[in-house]
């Protein structure tokens, strides 16, 4: 599993637009084939301020098949005019997970 890491400044005052704009875009990216799950952080104490994870199957679920897709097409004309700078994506690798319920070992 590959995760999409992507840190985003939204224009000001516009966090409650953004927001409404990433519920139509959920939509937009759910059916791409290699996704796994979408999680949209949003900062507690600086407005406009959000990390994008996305989990695929592989950099090339993302690059290959949704970035060179009309669905991506479409996510970029809903999100991208939010963006203040354009944001880097950056790709990550689960390497470690420390679950409470579960003793360190």
């Amino acid at each position: 599993m590959i995760i999409e890491h992507v840190y985003l400044k939204i224009r000001p005052e516009q966090d409650r637009a953004f927001e409404a704009a990433f519920q139509q875009a959920k939509a937009v990216i759910y059916p791409m084939d290699g996704l796994n799950a979408v999680q949209l952080i949003k900062h507690t104490q600086a407005d406009g301020r959000y990390i994008l994870m996305i989990f695929w199957d592989s950099i090339e679920h993302h690059t290959e098949g949704f970035r060179k897709s009309a669905a991506y097409q479409q996510w970029k004309a809903l999100l991208h005019p939010f963006y203040d700078p354009l944001p880097t994506v950056e790709y990550y690798q689960p390497c470690m997970l420390l679950k409470k319920k579960e003793p360190p070992q």
